[in-house]
């Protein structure tokens, strides 16, 4: 799977303060955990596309070295939580706590005119 493009679903008013969230995620396997990433991950990118507060998305697969990133960007940390706590994203999330070797995850504060930040920003911060 390539990298899913930068996905805005509400547009952020200009020079506003935005919550940006970024994640690594190492699966256990290849054809068990990463596998079953790849199959929950269109459920999540439908829910994120209509999620209240989120200003935009991405995806990085690297199923063979079965590592994932996930970049966003949110109104607040709240609108993240009320997103990772619903929808798909939920038992998705359940279903994989076990199968991961590593996670790890960071967020900042940045403005909305800094968006979309860049991965190697992101890759930065979680390394």
């Amino acid at each position: 799977m390539p990298t899913l493009p930068w996905t805005v679903p509400n547009r952020p008013p200009q020079a506003t303060e935005v919550h940006v969230f970024a994640s690594r995620f190492e699966t256990r396997t290849l054809w068990g955990a990463a596998l079953k990433f790849l199959v929950r991950t269109p459920g999540v990118w439908r829910q994120i596309r209509s999620a209240p507060g989120a200003y935009g998305a991405s995806l990085r697969a690297e199923p063979f070295r079965r590592t994932f990133w996930t970049l966003s960007a949110w109104e607040s940390p709240q609108a993240l939580k009320t997103f990772a706590r619903s929808g798909a994203h939920a038992p998705a999330s359940r279903g994989l706590s076990a199968q991961m070797r590593e996670s790890t995850f960071a967020s900042w504060p940045a403005s909305s005119d800094e968006l979309p930040v860049s991965w190697a920003e992101v890759r930065s911060r979680l390394t």
